[in-house]
């Protein structure tokens, strides 16, 4: 692991957060130095086992670690991973911008990954680990969503994790992660994609859905109870097309403006299962 350490003591302030490391003490996390619409921009958190992890963070005004708060985790597509340039993620997709909608009280992580396989989905894990400890979360709001790359990435996450989210809502990609992980720990999941999408298809999407609701059979859930932690919703040509959007990959985008799949997401809280 790279080792930094300070001869001096050092504090950032960040939206009232005073982050603080005295000498000899080891920098988990070095802070961005720049801004995008209230995100600190390319932060790195050193981790033990996973290396060098880059991410963007919104972290209210109002937070100063007296109360829990919810902690939401949105993973981008190929065009917002670390290669493409720091906050390219944000430039890109907006559904760290809408969550600020639907919780004032909601740290937003944006992380920036390398890849769409096993090898970011652990950085996932980590980096959301990181917040876990070192910020005041509520742990029955824990939110996350991928986009196309960035759904493979968090459907392997769900595959290993999954009992660190309250919910999850997977979009205009595919399942990667292992399904029967994600059902034992019963881990509501929105799954999105348009009937036609350009590069995935809709049929992993179904496929998905199918494994995981006959898992949910084999449990003895009822129809009504797989329906609470399970949904499938495939959009056809023309909720692209009336929303100005000739595709459906990209259109996945709209997701994040939708009030229906983002009030499902930040709708949902963790009971005990």
């Amino acid at each position: 692991m790279k080792k930094l350490f300070v001869l001096l003591l050092c504090a950032l302030m960040v939206s009232g957060i005073t982050v603080c490391a005295s000498q000899g003490e080891e920098v988990l996390s070095e802070p961005g130095t720049e801004t995008y619409r209230d995100f600190l921009i390319d932060n790195v958190f050193h981790s033990e086992t996973e290396g060098d992890i880059h991410y963007n963070v919104y972290i209210p005004e109002s937070y100063d670690g007296s109360r829990p708060y919810a902690l939401y985790f949105t993973l981008p597509g190929y065009e917002g991973l670390y290669f493409q340039g720091a906050a390219s993620n944000l430039y890109a997709e907006e559904f760290g911008f809408e969550a600020q909608k639907y919780n004032e009280e909601m740290i937003i992580v944006a992380p920036q990954l390398s890849d769409w396989g096993e090898t970011s989905a652990d950085q996932t894990i980590a980096l959301l680990e990181y917040f876990l400890e070192q910020y005041n979360i509520d742990s029955t709001k824990v939110y996350a969503n991928g986009y196309s790359g960035g759904g493979e990435t968090m459907s392997i996450v769900m595959g290993k994790r999954p009992e660190l989210f309250t919910a999850y809502l997977h979009c205009s990609s595919q399942w990667d992660g292992d399904l029967e992980v994600l059902a034992g720990s019963r881990t509501p999941v929105y799954l999105a994609v348009g009937e036609n999408d350009e590069y995935y298809g809709s049929e992993p999407t179904q496929q998905a859905y199918d494994r995981l609701h006959e898992l949910y059979v084999q449990q003895g859930l009822s129809e009504e109870e797989i329906d609470r932690l399970l949904v499938l919703d495939i959009k056809d040509g023309s909720y692209f097309t009336e929303r100005g959007m000739s595709n459906q990959h990209g259109g996945g985008g709209l997701f994040a403006r939708d009030e229906e799949i983002m009030g499902w997401l930040f709708g949902e809280s963790k009971t005990v299962r």
